[in-house]
């Protein structure tokens, strides 16, 4: 069935643009990458969507979730279309990577342990005097290449990537500690924090308590990962990014079903 469900996306749009971004214009130092070693704090109670993606034809059967990684380079080259750009991507765990990402974008930090792609390149770029520091309209150069490959990826294809690799990431998912829950309820609560993150038109305030910059209002400073990762590469690669956002969560909503239809109608099949 055409236009489907897209995960892939977030290794474009979320993995990509926004968890290391964010991580890596702090200036942390990288944690030892042990991806399946992480166990996310208990997440807070959310709203479960419990709906299930439909049913994908018999195909080819798809590899093991631990012997995955160059089927899903692939698959990637061929829906980006531009050998360069592959560069971007680790070459290893890269579904575990890409779930832990986006389980992580609506809580406070992303591991960066758990990302799929390369840092932005340059040094967080601020303006101003000291004790009077904003973000520098330059900063936003940074992520022109991520936000031009996020606009340029075909949907079409990404969707019935999704549908396909689906097993895999909901696999990884109950891996990472969530044994009875869906992973496609958390890319859509993931979706949905990050459109949530304000539109910073003016020029944004920092302080420096430390070594880090963070935002002079507290009320921005409290926002999760995503959202401050989207206040921080400027509001018109920002709004970019929302509306691939948006084209997401539209055909996500399209193509699912309801699971207590879905379990009506497997009873009804077994009567």
């Amino acid at each position: 069935m055409k236009n489907r469900i897209v995960v892939v996306v977030v290794v474009i749009v979320v993995g990509i643009i926004a968890a290391y971004f964010y991580w890596q214009q702090q200036q942390r130092q990288p944690e030892p990458v042990q991806v399946q070693a992480i166990l996310p704090a208990p997440p807070p109670p959310e709203p479960v969507i419990q709906q299930v993606i439909e049913t994908v034809p018999e195909q080819p059967p798809l590899p093991e979730l631990s012997e995955s990684d160059k089927f899903m380079l692939d698959t990637l080259a061929d829906l980006i279309g531009n050998k360069s750009l592959m560069k971007l991507f680790h070459t290893e765990r890269i579904i575990r990577r890409i779930v832990a990402t986006v389980d992580n974008l609506p809580r406070e930090r992303v591991p960066l342990s758990v990302i799929p792609v390369s840092p932005v390149p340059g040094a967080f770029i601020t303006e101003g005097p000291e004790g009077g520091k904003t973000i520098s309209p330059k900063n936003a150069a940074r992520y022109a290449l991520y936000v031009k490959v996020a606009e340029a990826v075909d949907a079409q294809k990404l969707v019935e990537i999704y549908v396909r690799l689906y097993p895999l990431f909901q696999q990884a998912y109950e891996e990472l500690g969530y044994p009875k829950k869906y992973f496609n309820d958390r890319l859509l609560v993931a979706i949905d924090n990050m459109l949530a993150a304000p539109d910073l038109k003016k020029p944004v305030k920092l302080v420096q308590p430390h070594v880090l910059y963070n935002f002079a209002d507290p009320n921005l400073e409290a926002r999760s990962a995503g959202q401050k990762t989207l206040m921080r590469m400027g509001s018109e690669n920002a709004a970019k990014i929302k509306v691939k956002l948006r084209e997401i969560k539209q055909q996500v909503m399209l193509h699912m079903r309801d699971k207590k239809v879905d379990s009506a109608v497997g009873s009804l099949l077994a009567d």
